[in-house]
C-alpha cells in the first residue's frame, strides 16, 4: 500500500507540475533592462577595461555610454569575442581562478536586451558604481597591505613616433634590495605610464642569479625545442595580463647579486613616447620560507616554416624531470596564430588534454590560471606536448599578407609559438600527499554538486 501511495502521490505531483508548467509558460518573459540586468554583468566582466581612462576604446559604465554600442556589443558577445577568453569549453580543464568569460545565461540576457531595443529600465535599479583603483596604484596593494616590497625598473627608453620595432635588452641589478635569500609570493609587471601601453608590445623580465639548486626547477634551460630561453624567466607582460599571485606555501626565490635582464619589445605609435617597465615584487616576511618552489617555463615548438596560403601545425616537447603541479598556461603567437594545445603524456603512455585555446587572438595574451582542485598534478617523466597552429590564409582576418612565407622572428609580422607554463615542483613524498589530498576532495565536491541539483 505504501508503494501504491507513493506512486499516487508522484502522479498527483506530476499533474500539478504539468499545470504549473502551463501557467508558467503563459506568463510573459520579462524584458531585460540595462539597470537591473545588464549593468551588473558589465561591472563584473567588462569594466575592468571598459571604463573611463582605461585601455578600451569606450566605457560601458553607464547607460548613456553603453547604448550607442548595443548592436556591436551583441555581435561580440554572441561570438564570444568579448570578454576575451579563448579556451575551448568542450575539452580539457574548465576550472580557472581568473575566468572572465560570460555564461550562456549572461550572453542570453545581453542578447535579449539588445533585441528588445536596449531599454534603460528604472534608474533606481542601477547598482552603485564600481570604485576602481587608480591606474597608478598596484593591483595587489590592498591584498598585501601596501605597495610591492621591491620595485625593479627597466632603463628608460624613448620610442620615436615613426620607426622600426625595437627591443630593449638591458639589465637592472637588484643591488642592496636583496642582501639575503628572499621568497616571492606575488609579482606584477606593467608599463610605467598609460602612454607606455601604446608602445609596449610585450615585456619579459628574466632572472639572472647564481642559483646552485640541482634540479629541473632551477632555471628555464633549452628544452631541445629550438628555443633557448636564456636566463630563467621571472615574469612577462602582454596586453590583458595583470600579474601573478602564488598559491599558498609556494614561491619564487631571489638570491643576493640577482639582476633582471629585460627583453622589451617596443612598437611605434605615431607619437614620441618615453617609457620604462616596472616589476613589482611582493615578498614573504623575512625568515618565512614556502614549502614549494615555482618556475615559469618557456615551452616552445621549435622553428617555424609556414608557406603562403597554408595552415601549419608545429609541436614541441618538455620533459618534467620532477613531480609537479601545472599552475597556468599562456599561449604566445603573433598575427598568424590560430590555436594552441597543451597535453600531458604520462609515463604510462596515457595522454591527457590539459587546455586547448581554439581561438587565439594576438590582441589578448591571456594567462589561464587553474583552480586549486583542477591544476594538474603530474609525475616526473611526464612529457608536456605543445601543439601550435598558424593560419597564413585569407581566412585569417589578422593576416597582413597570406602570400608571404613566414618564419620565426621577433617582429610582429614574423611568428612565434611557445607557451608560458608555471610549474610548482615537489619531491616524491609531497607529490603523493598532494595526490591523496586531491582524491579526498573529489567526493566532497561531488556531494556538494549533487546537493545543488
Amino acid at each position: 500500500m505504501a508503494g501504491l501511495g507513493f506512486r499516487s502521490g508522484a502522479a498527483s505531483f506530476a499533474v500539478a507540475a504539468l499545470f504549473a508548467g502551463v501557467a508558467t509558460a503563459a506568463e510573459p518573459v520579462r524584458t531585460p533592462t540595462f539597470t537591473k540586468d545588464v549593468a551588473p554583468i558589465f561591472q563584473a566582466k567588462c569594466e575592468t577595461c571598459h571604463r573611463t581612462d582605461s585601455m578600451a576604446p569606450m566605457s560601458l559604465a553607464t547607460y548613456q555610454e553603453a547604448r550607442p554600442w548595443a548592436r556591436s556589443i551583441k555581435t561580440r558577445v554572441a561570438a564570444r569575442q568579448m570578454p576575451p577568453w579563448h579556451v575551448d569549453k568542450n575539452v580539457g580543464i574548465q576550472e580557472f581562478t581568473n575566468d572572465r568569460s560570460l555564461t550562456d545565461t549572461e550572453i542570453d540576457t545581453i542578447t535579449r536586451w539588445v533585441d528588445a531595443g536596449a531599454p534603460q529600465g528604472d534608474p533606481k535599479d542601477m547598482p552603485p558604481p564600481v570604485a576602481w583603483p587608480d591606474a597608478a596604484v598596484w593591483n595587489y596593494a590592498n591584498r598585501f597591505g601596501g605597495p610591492p616590497d621591491l620595485i625593479i625598473r627597466s632603463p628608460s627608453f624613448t620610442m620615436p613616433a615613426h620607426a622600426q620595432d625595437a627591443w630593449d635588452k638591458r639589465a637592472t641589478a637588484c643591488g642592496d634590495a636583496v642582501t639575503e635569500p628572499r621568497w616571492v609570493r606575488a609579482v606584477e609587471i606593467r608599463p610605467a605610464t598609460n602612454k607606455g601601453r601604446k608602445i609596449v608590445h610585450h615585456a619579459l623580465a628574466r632572472l639572472s642569479q647564481d642559483d646552485a639548486v640541482d634540479n629541473a626547477a632551477a632555471a628555464n634551460t633549452d628544452d631541445d625545442s629550438g628555443v633557448n630561453a636564456g636566463p630563467g624567466l621571472f615574469m612577462e607582460w602582454a596586453v590583458g595580463k595583470q600579474g601573478e599571485i602564488m598559491r599558498s606555501d609556494t614561491g619564487k626565490l631571489l638570491l643576493p647579486g640577482c639582476q633582471f635582464v629585460w627583453d622589451i619589445h617596443y612598437s611605434a605609435a605615431g607619437e614620441e613616447i618615453t617609457n620604462n617597465v616596472e616589476l613589482g615584487i611582493y615578498l614573504y616576511p623575512k625568515g618565512q620560507e614556502p614549502k614549494f618552489r615555482q618556475v615559469l617555463h618557456l615551452m616552445g615548438t621549435g622553428g617555424i616554416d609556414i608557406p603562403p596560403n597554408t595552415i601549419k601545425p608545429t609541436q614541441g616537447f618538455f620533459v618534467m624531470k620532477q613531480n609537479g603541479r601545472v599552475e597556468s598556461f599562456q599561449p604566445h603567437m603573433h598575427l598568424r596564430g590560430k590555436a594552441m594545445m597543451m597535453e600531458a603524456i604520462l609515463p604510462s603512455g596515457q595522454r591527457q588534454v590539459l587546455s586547448h585555446v581554439d581561438n587565439f587572438n594576438f590582441n589578448w595574451h591571456n594567462s589561464y590560471y587553474y583552480a586549486d582542485d583542477a591544476a594538474p598534478l603530474l609525475p616526473k617523466g611526464t612529457i608536456l606536448r605543445i601543439t601550435a597552429w598558424h593560419d597564413n590564409t585569407t581566412a585569417n582576418k589578422s593576416n597582413p599578407d597570406p602570400n608571404q612565407w613566414v618564419g620565426s622572428g621577433d617582429r610582429t609580422v614574423d611568428e612565434m609559438a611557445h607557451a608560458w607554463v608555471n610549474v610548482t615542483y615537489m619531491n616524491d613524498d609531497d607529490y603523493k600527499a598532494e595526490v591523496e589530498k586531491r582524491k579526498a576532495s573529489r567526493p566532497a565536491r561531488s556531494t556538494a554538486a549533487q546537493q545543488q541539483q
